[in-house]
């Protein structure tokens, strides 16, 4: 049986019962890259694709989001009052017709306006004992929630360069210790898929 997981797959096009997709998803304008590849279950609704986005990038889901499908917008309309969206919630992956729509993106925070890129890569068979979503692969730590967008971003990796510099001591004491911009930590990234996304 081909697997997603070990890096096989079907390409986008083949037809196939209880399908998964390996998607892509890389923040747009960050530099170095900053990205993640998950597997997912195409019956996957938009609004837990969008928890999902939020545990690859360690994010806290205390701004508003959309995704942009095409002419399309989707996200949370208690979230977004009159902005016309459509329910993530009552979209899923298999609705958007992926292998037409090309990328899509997903913006989070629109006082710092993160937005990450999402390309479809492989599609294949649901695998009987393998857990959905999983992140498979990825690199580098996403930027910490209210950093203030990707130029203040980049001014906070020069600064802890230099952590004996006044800045650089201040950047370091709001991330904590445990920040690492150059490490994506999978092992934690699934751990806590599996608890908030199981059976998805």
């Amino acid at each position: 049986m081909i697997s997603l997981l070990e890096g096989g797959g079907a390409k986008p096009g083949k037809k196939a019962q209880d399908k998964v997709l390996l998607l892509r998803l890389g923040i747009i304008g960050s530099e170095p890259p900053i990205w993640r590849r998950l597997v997912v279950r195409e019956s996957m609704w938009l609004s837990q694709l969008h928890e999902a986005i939020q545990v690859l990038f360690d994010w806290f889901d205390y701004q508003t989001h959309t995704f942009l499908l095409g002419d399309m917008r989707a996200g949370s309309p208690v979230q977004q009052g009159e902005l016309l969206v459509e329910d993530d919630r009552d979209i899923t992956l298999v609705d958007l017709n992926l292998e037409q729509l090309g990328e899509f993106v997903y913006e989070y925070h629109f006082g710092e306006t993160w937005r990450v890129g999402i390309t479809l890569e492989k599609v294949g068979p649901v695998e009987p004992g393998h857990a959905y979503p999983q992140c498979i692969a990825g690199e580098r730590a996403g930027p910490p929630e209210d950093c203030g967008g990707l130029e203040a971003f980049a001014d906070m990796l020069h600064c802890i360069q230099e952590p004996e510099s006044e800045l650089g001591k201040e950047w370091l004491q709001w991330l904590g210790e445990s920040y690492d911009p150059t490490q994506c930590d999978l092992e934690k990234i699934n751990k806590t898929l599996r608890k908030q996304l199981r059976g998805t």
